[in-house]
């Protein structure tokens, strides 16, 4: 009879987890999603709990204070860029196809929150986030194919970010209204042509 109870506590206590760690994850991409649409200033603990269909109470409870979820928040939508953006290292051609899938999901948030980054001090924070992400995955990815550490290096890090930014993105596909083929083609050309 004891095993049983430990055998039916230990699946409770799981069980429990599971569903705090659920809860959480809820929380953390409400966050998200009403970032994608509004200042991160003007997103109300009320509004998370609405969208995680939680309480104010309960969102406190995982995270402390507002700051304390928008960390997390940022923190999450770090991590979930970090796997929407896994390339293989020294492959160009799967580097700019990869962003290029990565901005068509989510190029047009980006470009509002760098929009709104100058008004919102937490948007900066999650834009400058985005920028040392940016560069470190370029230099991540292109590893294998850049020179010795020194000025050489440096500026073809900047070139190459320059290339599969955002705004790169934004240019070809929203400004000048291309199909994301002849912009996967255009920015290969360009990474090409630094390389």
């Amino acid at each position: 009879m004891v095993i049983v109870m430990k055998s039916t506590r230990r699946y409770t206590m799981t069980a429990r987890a599971e569903a705090v760690g659920r809860t959480r994850e809820r929380l953390l991409d409400a966050a998200v999603t009403l970032a994608e649409t509004r200042l991160v200033s003007q997103i109300s603990l009320d509004d998370i709990a609405a969208e995680a269909g939680v309480s104010v109470q309960t969102l406190l409870r995982h995270f402390g204070s507002r700051a304390g979820l928008i960390d997390a928040a940022r923190q999450h939508a770090l991590a979930t860029v970090g796997e929407e953006r896994r390339t293989p290292v020294g492959d160009p051609d799967a580097a700019v196809r990869t962003v290029l899938q990565h901005y068509e999901r989510r190029g047009d948030t980006v470009l509002s929150m760098l929009a709104q980054e100058h008004a919102d001090a937490a948007t900066k924070e999650v834009t400058d986030a985005g920028r040392a992400f940016h560069r470190s995955w370029v230099v991540a990815v292109f590893e294998p194919l850049l020179p010795s550490p020194g000025p050489a290096r440096e500026e073809l890090v900047d070139l190459l970010a320059v290339a599969t930014d955002v705004y790169t993105w934004k240019l070809l596909r929203r400004d000048r209204g291309l199909s994301l083929a002849a912009t996967e083609h255009r920015v290969r050309t360009l990474v090409e042509a630094l390389l």
